[in-house]
């Protein structure tokens, strides 16, 4: 790190030749982090106090609510502050942590979006056998096996990036310290860097969606072998929320990296804004939506019934119960 000591702090651009714009993004991203934050945290709340919710699918979802609530956690707020403040800095260590925990947790939601679909491949096409095949260590396993590889493969594209030679250049035009917009101010030669990536997109991103469509693709050999309609629609309901899902997703990273390059550099940082802050968003709107479970376990935390259960079961909550009872 002998090269970074010239550098204790990064600018971050944004869009600061729009003030006006700035504004409107910034009540825009707040309500949706607002809501994201809100929305992932109430997912996570019904899947520990339900009981029916306490299955590997609705395990794996909380995993994946707690990533959408850390990733977009890890730049969202600080970007929030500098759409307000003249001053647009992040410290050296914050830019380095940023950076590593957005590409780790991106990273991580694509290998968890796959085994996702495994889960739902064995509860279609091999019912029978689910509960020995997804048990609980089981589970725990995929999910640890994920966490870990995501975080493992960022961790090693976070130390090539901060090796390269800087050279004393610290403006990056964007929002947050994203790893392409970093690589831009180095000064000495990143092919291996660019190489790395190209093989963690592959590893991280195709590998996973290759994995995904082959879920499916037995998935739907095997609903289409159910008799009655009526069976079909059920089969498919278990994993519809999960398949919205994973198009959301790709289909966004797709028009993102695969889309004609903007003429105005600026929309293309406003796509990449909403592809980090409006898609972890729409997790919990899309599992609420579709999933009657959620939803009601949402009613009856309204009626206050999941929690008057859990208080029931606590120790002291329930001598009392005995002792007005008797």
């Amino acid at each position: 790190m002998a090269n970074q000591t010239a550098v204790t702090e990064y600018v971050l651009l944004g869009l600061h030749e729009h003030h006006n714009l700035e504004m409107a993004l910034f009540v825009l991203c707040l309500g949706i982090y607002s809501m994201n934050v809100l929305g992932n945290s109430l997912l996570i709340g019904l899947n520990v106090l339900d009981p029916h919710l306490h299955s590997p699918m609705y395990f794996f979802l909380s995993n994946l609510s707690l990533m959408d609530i850390c990733g977009t956690s890890s730049f969202v707020p600080l970007m929030l502050v500098n759409f307000l403040g003249a001053q647009r800095t992040i410290s050296f260590l914050g830019c380095v942590l940023q950076m590593y925990l957005t590409l780790a947790l991106g990273s991580t939601e694509c290998l968890l979006l796959a085994v996702m679909a495994y889960d739902r491949y064995v509860a279609i096409c091999q019912p029978l056998r689910y509960p020995e095949i997804m048990s609980r260590q089981t589970c725990l396993w995929m999910a640890v096996l994920s966490w870990g590889t995501g975080f493992a493969i960022s961790l090693l594209q976070s130390l090539l990036t901060w090796s390269l030679p800087f050279c004393g250049h610290n403006i990056i035009n964007h929002f947050f310290c994203e790893i392409l917009a970093v690589l831009k101010l180095s000064c000495g030669d990143i092919s291996l860097n660019a190489l790395l990536l190209i093989v963690a997109t592959c590893v991280l991103t195709l590998a996973p969606l290759l994995l995904i469509c082959l879920s499916y693709i037995f998935i739907l050999a095997a609903i289409l072998r159910v008799p009655s309609a009526a069976g079909r629609r059920k089969a498919f309901s278990t994993c519809s929320a999960h398949l919205t899902v994973v198009v959301v997703f790709y289909g966004t990273i797709s028009f993102m990296y695969f889309k004609p390059k903007a003429k105005d550099p600026n929309l293309d940082k406003i796509i990449a804004l909403f592809y980090g802050v409006v898609t972890p968003s729409l997790n919990p709107v899309i599992y609420s939506l579709r999933n009657a479970e959620v939803k009601a376990a949402a009613l009856a935390l309204l009626r206050g019934d999941l929690l008057s259960r859990e208080l029931s079961h606590l120790p002291c909550c329930s001598s009392t119960v005995s002792c007005m009872t008797g």
